[in-house]
């Protein structure tokens, strides 16, 4: 694990992207495409807007989206697949594939079909207040082998939803989502994490601090990947710079 300190959220998500990018090339180079994972959140924001100016040729990449509430229309401000369109994909019209979870147990089958073709090259995985990565909330499910699953979603997972201004109500927010999981996020050649805000910074020391490798706070996981890179800026990182 290499911990990567940014002195803002601007700058951390521009160093996140131009490291992205320059992977995304190098697999271009070596094999003729790319596959990236993509996660969404306010805390991604400033890397996705610094991803889509890279110079990277995205008629050779293919984008995998990790998760979606349950039954959420895409017309919703709070859909993920929304999120992605109006900030990643309209900006690289040109791109090879966009594989969105559509929020239904019928769409995990065929995800899985075009998820397990190939590895993926990296993944930008977020991690949430509660330390979920994608929705796999605490406790995380680190047994299953499957891609994507239907969770359930915790308490701090939704007021967060809500805190970030995605739903107007905590009683708006969904219980459900599909997300990618556990296993399929591990299965990423690369994972970058971008962390900011001082709203994440008890999840980073809890990531970081807590010794063993739990369920209890999925973001541990990430620790055991051997290409596993976390970015924070200095208000995420406040605790552990204690």
């Amino acid at each position: 694990m290499e911990i990567r300190i940014c002195e803002n959220p601007e700058k951390l998500g521009k160093s996140a992207a131009k490291e992205t990018a320059e992977i995304l090339r190098k697999c271009i180079a070596e094999k003729g495409c790319a596959r990236i994972a993509l996660s969404t959140g306010a805390s991604q924001f400033d890397t996705i807007k610094a991803l889509v100016n890279e110079d990277v040729d995205w008629s050779k990449v293919e984008m995998f989206h990790l998760d979606e509430y349950v039954d959420l229309p895409i017309t919703h401000k709070a859909s993920f697949r929304k999120y992605l369109k109006e900030r990643f994909v309209d900006f690289v019209p040109n791109l090879k594939a966009a594989h969105f979870v559509d929020g239904t147990v019928d769409g995990i089958k065929k995800l899985t079909e075009e998820i397990t073709k190939a590895p993926i090259d990296v993944g930008l995985i977020g991690i949430g207040e509660n330390t979920h990565i994608a929705f796999n909330d605490p406790p995380a499910d680190f047994d299953t082998k499957e891609s994507y699953i239907v969770v359930n979603l915790d308490e701090a997972c939704r007021r967060q939803q809500m805190g970030e201004g995605w739903f107007e109500s905590f009683d708006d927010v969904p219980k459900q989502a599909v997300s990618m999981t556990v296993h399929q996020i591990m299965s990423c050649e690369r994972i970058i994490s971008c962390v900011p805000y001082a709203v994440k910074a008890s999840a980073i020391e809890k990531t970081i601090h807590t010794k063993d490798t739990t369920p209890n706070v999925p973001a541990t996981k990430l620790k055991e990947h051997k290409n596993f890179i976390l970015y924070v800026d200095m208000d995420s990182a406040k605790e552990i710079l204690k």
